[in-house]
């Protein structure tokens, strides 16, 4: 049974859980953008790396403001 976590202002999430957690990369959070709209993620020198929301934001906006505000849902697996 996958376990959704959303992210909190109170205990903020600095680096991708994903991106470290597969990929062995620490990674800090950042706002991307993907044919399907904007998440939460991160990304590398060679490009993309992690999906770490479920979300998907109609707007970088609406994204960094989720980000900022912690609150988006943290994904479990890739």
């Amino acid at each position: 049974m996958n376990q959704a976590t959303t992210v909190s202002s109170t205990a903020p999430t600095l680096h991708g859980h994903l991106a470290k957690e597969w990929c062995g990369k620490l990674l800090p959070l950042q706002v991307l953008q993907s044919q399907r709209g904007y998440y939460v993620g991160t990304a590398g020198e060679e490009g993309p790396v992690s999906r770490e929301s479920n979300e998907y934001f109609r707007t970088d906006e609406l994204a960094r403001q989720a980000l900022q505000d912690g609150n988006w849902t943290q994904k479990q697996e890739p």
